[in-house]
């Protein structure tokens, strides 16, 4: 017992509770034209090999997989095809505080576990230790009720004398302060519990993301989500959109991406799903965490090059460029009007159009024939 305590013991440290209807129909179906000039340059230039990502934490949560470990690694292979430019994700207020249930078993053996180090039953090797003030306990429920009393309650005192602080004062206190509570977050991830939930929010915030939270009204989310999604297409602030959702509501946008000539990335585990159909390429959450994405994420973007490359030589008829390319055929089209066709003449246009159809076309003039007309 005392030989296997230490590897439960590590296994549990090692993992850490991160903080973190209908389908509606677009109201917004409008498509660009690009306009012409240094301004359009600039903004093409910035959007272009642009991703942005949008994650329906309602419908897809990473109940199975630490929340920042699993952002860290959909960032990388949303690096894959650009450079990631946004990260939002949207929930209902019940999805931040429920605690998945792989959660809950480590939680419950964990306090097991304390149990039998308090009784004296088991014993840890490796004592624990304060990421804060670096002090040692050799069993953990001493070193939660040290970080609780002291530094728990120093970490208060900080932000009630931040927050009733203003103008300057209150700057100079943030940057006083900044390394302090940097630290103290880190430490409070490994040693504290999620008083709601299992830091889900906290944690995707960390990592980069947006995180809006909205009521518990059904398709709350997806609307607010579907919406976002819009917005950015609207405003062309991404060249690739990346969805991480099996909702089959969002296939409309996704067909609205296309039409607008957007990339598009679903992530999902429903393998043949509606918005995988749709897509342009599609990845499940363990290809992504075992890095399997970011390989098959070359070839997809090959096959984008080589089809932008397509639509370049395609050729597209266009009145008013054809005009300024070729001008003078206007100058044709003035000189036809002028010219009459209706057929009525002086006399002697007829006259001349008649002798020179008195032969027939096959019958040549001989030579003789030529030298009497030049002797005329």
């Amino acid at each position: 017992m005392l030989h296997l305590f230490p590897s439960i013991n590590n296994s549990v440290q090692s993992i850490r509770f991160k903080t973190l209807n209908p389908c509606i129909s677009l109201s917004r179906l409008c498509h660009f034209k690009a306009k012409r000039g240094f301004d359009s340059l600039n903004q093409t230039s910035s959007v272009q090999n642009s991703v942005a990502v949008f994650w329906d934490l309602d419908n897809k949560p990473p109940n199975a997989f630490p929340p920042f470990e699993a952002v860290v690694k959909l960032k990388t292979a949303a690096s894959s095809f650009g450079v990631v430019r946004s990260m939002v994700a949207y929930a209902n207020q019940h999805s931040f505080s429920y605690v998945p249930k792989a959660v809950r078993e480590q939680r419950r053996e964990r306090k097991l576990l304390n149990q039998l180090e308090n009784k004296g039953v088991i014993k840890s090797i490796d004592p624990y230790v304060c990421k804060v003030c670096g002090r040692r306990f050799y069993t953990n429920e001493k070193l939660v009720n040290h970080f609780k009393q002291i530094h728990e309650r120093e970490h208060q005192k900080r932000v009630n004398q931040i927050e009733s602080a203003r103008g300057s004062r209150r700057v100079k206190l943030v940057g006083k302060y900044s390394m302090k509570m940097e630290k103290y977050k880190n430490a409070a991830r490994e040693v504290l519990t999620p008083k709601v939930g299992y830091g889900l929010a906290d944690e995707l915030k960390r990592a980069g993301f947006w995180v809006g939270t909205v009521s518990n009204r059904p398709q709350a989310a997806d609307v607010a989500l579907r919406d976002h999604m819009v917005d950015v297409m609207d405003k062309r602030k991404a060249e690739c959109l990346m969805l991480v959702s099996d909702d089959s509501d969002f296939v409309g946008v996704l067909k609205e991406a296309k039409l607008r000539c957007l990339k598009t990335v679903v992530v999902g585990d429903a393998d043949d799903g509606a918005l995988k159909r749709v897509a342009d390429a599609g990845f499940s959450w363990t290809e992504i965490l075992k890095g399997k994405a970011k390989k098959e994420a070359v070839s997809v973007v090959g096959k984008w090059k080589d089809r932008d490359i397509l639509k370049k030589l395609e050729w597209t008829y266009d009145p008013e460029v054809e005009r300024k390319l070729y001008g003078s055929e206007d100058m044709f089209d003035d000189e036809s009007d002028d010219l009459d066709f209706d057929g009525s003449d002086d006399g002697n246009s007829s006259d001349y159009i008649h002798k020179e159809d008195s032969g027939a076309w096959w019958e040549l003039d001989t030579e003789s024939d030529a030298d009497s007309s030049k002797s005329q």
